[in-house]
């Protein structure tokens, strides 16, 4: 009971630190949406990275954090080649080859890939309310994207562009999670878009022509990429990652779709149909179904134990309640025993008188 509240106050952190990390990655897709119309796919992802590796090495240098250990830096490198670089880089290059709605329907196998991921490499289960949520969700972004899609036509470049924008988001989360073990989310974002940079600097030649040509609102654009929903948005994922599990984060990002729906409404003025408004919808219900717990067991075996938490991490020992229903019988038979014992002794009196 002491430990209670701290639990729900570290509970409520992380689920405010994801959320601020979904409304900033839905705001990502309308201002890629004008800053792609002058950057390159790859020139695009280099500013970008640029940007948030810039504002992440202030923020070290003013909390005075160093290198993470080495058991962080596997994680870190991995994420950050497959999350921070192929990831954005296949996403902006998808985008340009499928419509949007094609692109949002392919991405989001994303957070499924990301649980059969974790529940096969982190051992993390997949309890039948998250499963259930995220079929529900996936199924309202099938909606979503079906509402958006053109012409229905995508090149089949762009389609494996899109599923390899997926696949990479997913493993990079997965890989992500273990090196937080070790880092602070701060240190883990740096490094991971650090390396992201590093792997993406032979898009430099693109960024300089794309640059000098490009208008300013795209720049701008570029650059607000690079500071919120990569330097801020990624930190705070990692906050939230490193404080619940892989495959349950990764359907929070169902909320993402429904954000950017409403995000174009009122800063693009692109009115959503009523089937996007619908898809939306069962997306955030299927987030919430994901989210929610069951509610505690009552009575039987769930009360006949107590956590080995409890126990000082040994095994699990009996509760009170418990230890007096095993020994209730023995108990008994002792009494039956001294009873039985006592009438004997009384009947061999009776016989000797």
């Amino acid at each position: 009971m002491k430990n209670s509240s701290p639990e729900r106050r570290a509970a409520r952190l992380a689920l405010a630190a994801a959320a601020v990390s979904v409304v900033l990655w839905a705001s990502a897709f309308v201002s890629i949406r004008s800053a792609g119309a002058a950057y390159s796919p790859g020139a695009l992802a280099l500013g970008r990275l640029l940007a948030g590796t810039l504002v992440l090495g202030l923020l070290m240098l003013i909390r005075r954090e160093g290198l993470p250990p080495r058991g962080a830096w596997p994680g870190i490198v991995a994420s950050g080649v497959l999350w921070f670089a192929c990831y954005m880089v296949a996403l902006n290059w998808g985008e340009q080859q499928v419509d949007a709605g094609t692109a949002a329907m392919i991405v989001n196998i994303g957070p499924i890939l990301m649980a059969l991921l974790a529940a096969r490499f982190l051992g993390e289960a997949l309890p039948p309310r998250l499963v259930a949520g995220m079929a529900v969700s996936f199924a309202g972004a099938i909606a979503v994207g079906l509402s958006m899609s053109g012409d229905g036509h995508a090149s089949v470049l762009g389609v494996v562009l899109c599923l390899v924008a997926a696949a990479t988001y997913a493993a990079g989360v997965v890989l992500q999670k273990p090196a937080l073990r070790h880092g602070s989310p701060l240190q883990v974002t740096f490094f991971a878009c650090l390396v992201g940079t590093l792997a993406c600097l032979p898009f430099s030649g693109q960024l300089v022509s794309d640059a000098s040509r490009a208008p300013a609102s795209a720049t701008l654009n570029t650059v607000y990429l690079g500071v919120f929903p990569t330097a801020l948005a990624f930190t705070t994922w990692a906050y939230a990652l490193a404080r619940t599990s892989a495959s349950r984060m990764g359907a929070t990002t169902y909320v993402v779709p429904t954000l950017v729906v409403l995000m174009s409404w009122a800063v693009l003025h692109e009115v959503p149909a009523a089937l996007t408004l619908a898809g939306g919808a069962v997306c955030l219900a299927g987030v919430a179904v994901s989210r929610s717990r069951p509610g505690p067991a009552s009575g039987g075996a769930a009360a006949a134990v107590v956590p080995a938490a409890a126990a000082g991490g040994g095994p699990p020992l009996p509760s009170p309640g418990a230890l007096e229903h095993h020994q209730r019988p023995a108990a008994l038979a002792r009494q039956h025993g001294v009873e039985g014992g006592r009438d004997a002794v009384e009947g061999d009196a009776l016989g000797d008188k």
